[in-house]
């Protein structure tokens, strides 16, 4: 008989993105390892990015619980004078961007107000929603994913009244995220954010992260046991037929670009390549499959390359696997912040699985370049690498010309939903054994 396990967790689908993928896929596969999943969610949530595609990714059996949520960002866009229906960001403070006053205010509210973060009215009802569920239900164990990391709230209160083992998952940093210094917290504030992230490891049976630099840095703090189970890449999502055809050179580049991801080096390779060689530059289309901010926009139009952007803005996510499969490049920005190193963002896993030429643009000793070059399948060049940027690109357009359908060929196994399923199914055995 499977083992039962909860999972609280706040993006569940219609929300779309990575973090939403990485719970997804483990709901999908863990009844392959033993363990039967229920995952508690919530009702009502002001999501930013909707993709109503991924919830046939979810077994017709899996037990999906819903409990009311008290959105306050209609606090945060009285403040700064958003309009009521406007999606808001939960990374809107976007790494190096510049702030009017009521944003300011904004920043202060949510730092100091807002603790851990702005679902923080969510804890103390869905604890009791889940201690009513527990009268009558039996479970093995809890995992709380974040952020937001209210949700590890949640489960910490529920993990000690039923004496739980609890496995907390950090797919981004709390006190250790590239934005948080910029949060204008109080000493108070300040304070109380780091006693309640060491409380949430030190509790913890285990905690997984995505990747090694995050691990060091989390064992910096508690000496709990933490284990890397990176994000990844499912096989059955791979594109069976390119659905998307364009006869040119094709570079294609999937998420969100801010300020932080606003590759200017490769703006000004691209602007070099028009300069010359312009019959090349006249056969290179740059998909950006996303909403790129207004300053990344902006950039473009400065380096005089904005006919070979094309702008694809949100789409499903099976629509932007097909973007990868059919490109000749795919692009990969890792944020320009002081915490780079350790930012592993999940479209490097499904870049690997399409087995495509990666030109990655950020650090060179990082955890995505680690990955990149142990799989044999791209590069990794700096910010301000003008000419190798360039350089490689023509390298690849002349393949290109040539007609060699370029895949690369590194073990990538190890980044199969499955095989990480398999991963935390082994933590769930261990902790639930003890």
């Amino acid at each position: 008989m499977a083992k039962k396990v909860l999972i609280v967790t706040y993006y569940w689908p219609p929300a779309g993105g990575g973090g939403v993928q990485r719970w997804v896929k483990f709901v999908k596969y863990l009844r392959d390892y033993g363990w039967e999943p229920i995952v508690f969610t919530a009702d009502g949530a002001d999501y930013p990015v909707l993709d109503l595609s991924l919830a046939s990714e979810i077994p017709p059996s899996a037990e999906v619980i819903k409990h009311m949520i008290i959105e306050p960002y209609t606090l945060y866009k009285l403040i700064s004078g958003k309009k009521s229906k406007e999606k808001i960001d939960p990374n809107f403070l976007s790494q190096g961007k510049q702030l009017n006053w009521k944003d300011k205010l904004a920043v202060w509210v949510r730092g100091n107000l807002f603790i851990p973060d702005a679902r923080f009215l969510w804890i103390r009802p869905a604890a009791k929603a889940i201690d009513k569920y527990l009268v009558s239900h039996d479970i093995d164990a809890i995992i709380s994913t974040g952020p937001p990391h209210s949700c590890h709230l949640i489960a910490k209160q529920v993990a000690k009244k039923h004496h739980l083992p609890w496995i907390v998952d950090f797919r981004d940093p709390w006190t250790g995220i590239d934005y948080f210094d910029d949060l204008r917290l109080s000493s108070f504030a300040l304070s109380r954010h780091k006693k309640l992230e060491k409380s949430v490891l030190d509790h913890a049976s285990c905690v997984i992260t995505v990747g090694k630099t995050m691990a060091a840095d989390l064992a910096k703090i508690t000496d709990s046991r933490i284990e890397v189970i990176t994000n990844g890449f499912d096989e059955s999502d791979r594109p069976q037929q390119h659905a998307i055809t364009h006869d040119g050179f094709e570079i294609s580049y999937i998420g969100t670009m801010n300020d932080a991801r606003n590759p200017l080096g490769f703006w000004q390779a691209i602007a070099n390549i028009k300069q010359s060689q312009p019959s090349v530059y006249n056969n290179i289309r740059i998909n950006l499959v996303g909403a790129p901010e207004l300053i990344v926009i902006q950039s473009i139009e400065k380096f005089s390359i904005s006919e070979c952007i094309n702008y694809v803005g949100y789409v499903t996510h099976k629509e932007a696997l097909q973007y990868l499969d059919k490109a000749a490049v795919l692009l990969l920005i890792i944020n320009n912040t002081s915490n780079n190193k350790s930012i592993l963002t999940g479209k490097i896993f499904e870049y690997l699985m399409v087995k495509k030429p990666i030109l990655c643009i950020g650090p060179q000793d990082g955890d995505a370049a680690d990955i990149i070059y142990r799989a044999q399948a791209g590069v990794v060049l700096d910010y301000k690498a003008v000419d190798s940027i360039s350089d490689f690109i023509m390298q690849q357009y002349q393949m290109f010309v040539n007609g060699s359908d370029v895949r690369m060929r590194g073990d990538i196994e190890q980044y199969s939903r499955t095989s990480l399923t398999q991963k935390l199914a082994t933590v769930l055995n261990e902790i639930t054994h003890k």
